[in-house]
This record gives structure tokens, C-alpha cells and sequence, in this order.
């Protein structure tokens, strides 16, 4: 990680997020069970910084027995009180009833045939957005759409703020800011992520 180099605004807070943003948001992400876990984690973002949540992302992963949707999907009403004592995690009721009821859903499509990802992904048929604008939006027409597609398959806590947060993350828009290191040159669809 070089320190000298420019970045995204967010990403100069410290080396943490430095990490972060040179090594994972923005790359794009095909593996359902990732796809998952990131859906998760920014559903836990919500109201908060994105620096609370990486914190602790290590004990997000040892409460969520690993992001195994399957395991996950099996937690109980104990779980829930166990999950709200651990102070390892963000303890949002709401929050941690709705990635059960998530894992469920997320196992309900696979179990139906249709894939995580392959679903995620097919929302974009040309593939990520390249925002050439510079100017980074909360929600787009793109991400009200892929909320409403998984409320439609029983996610909840996934609102169009959180859609667009998920998206950025996984690589399915890329939003760098058009002098960071890591901006991809592309054709300028711009108009394809709408207005606030």
C-alpha cells in the first residue's frame, strides 16, 4: 500500500481504509457466497460509517458462523439473544433478524435454481457501470431496481441506498473518483445511474 498516491477521499482516512479501497471495494465480485456476505455486511452499514463495520468484520464472520448461508439460515430465536450480546458485532435487532431471514432467502433461490450471483450480475447486462462523473451518488434507478428484485425474493433491510452501497462494493459500479489509481477507463454511462 503506497501512501502517496491518490485516492478516493474516503479511502485517506487510514491505512484500514487505504486496504480497503486498494484491495477489495470496486473489485468485481462473482461468488454468490461473497456476494452475500458483502450484501450483509453493508445491510449492517446502514445509519453507521463503513469504518465501524470493517472493524469488525472479523467478528462478523466468527458470529455469522462464517457467512455460511446454510448455517445461518438455521439460527434460532437464541441466536438472535446470543447475537445481541456479542459485542463483536453491530447488535441492531432488526438488523440481525433480517441476515436470517436473508440466509433463508439467498437458500431459497439456490434451492429454486437460480444463483446468487448469476441473478445479481444479470441485473447488468453490459456489464459494471462506470461512473465517469465524479460525482457519487446515494441511489440510482439501477439500484431502486435491484432492491426491488430482491424484496420480490424475500431480502428485507435491503432498501435502494443499501443496493447502491452493495453494488459500489461488489464492482458493479464503479464509482472511484475518475483521479483515483484505481478508476476504470471506460465509456462514460453516467446517465445510466440517474439522480439522487
Amino acid at each position: 500500500m503506497c501512501p502517496n498516491i491518490t485516492r478516493c477521499g474516503w479511502a485517506q482516512a487510514d491505512a484500514m481504509m487505504m486496504a480497503y479501497h486498494d484491495h477489495e471495494w470496486g473489485q468485481p465480485v462473482h461468488d454468490s457466497r461473497q456476494l452475500w456476505e458483502m450484501l450483509v455486511l453493508e445491510s449492517f452499514q446502514a445509519g453507521l460509517s463503513w469504518r465501524t463495520v470493517l472493524k469488525r468484520r472479523a467478528g462478523f464472520r466468527r458470529a455469522f458462523a462464517g457467512f455460511d448461508p446454510d448455517r445461518v439460515a438455521g439460527f434460532t430465536a437464541a441466536d438472535v439473544t446470543r447475537l445481541m450480546a456479542d459485542t463483536g458485532i453491530i447488535r441492531a435487532r432488526a438488523k440481525i433478524v433480517a441476515t436470517i431471514g436473508n440466509a433463508q432467502a439467498y437458500a431459497a433461490m439456490r434451492d429454486g435454481g437460480e444463483d446468487f450471483a448469476t441473478f445479481a450480475w444479470g441485473m447488468l447486462p453490459d456489464g459494471p457501470v462506470r461512473n465517469l462523473s465524479g460525482q457519487v451518488q446515494a441511489s440510482s434507478p439501477l439500484s431502486h431496481a435491484m432492491s426491488a428484485a430482491l424484496r420480490a425474493r424475500g431480502f428485507r433491510f435491503v432498501g435502494p441506498v443499501i443496493a447502491y452501497a452493495w453494488m459500489q462494493a461488489a464492482g458493479m459500479i464503479d464509482d472511484h473518483d475518475p483521479t483515483c489509481f484505481r478508476h476504470a477507463t471506460a465509456r462514460d454511462v453516467s446517465g445510466h445511474l440517474g439522480k439522487r
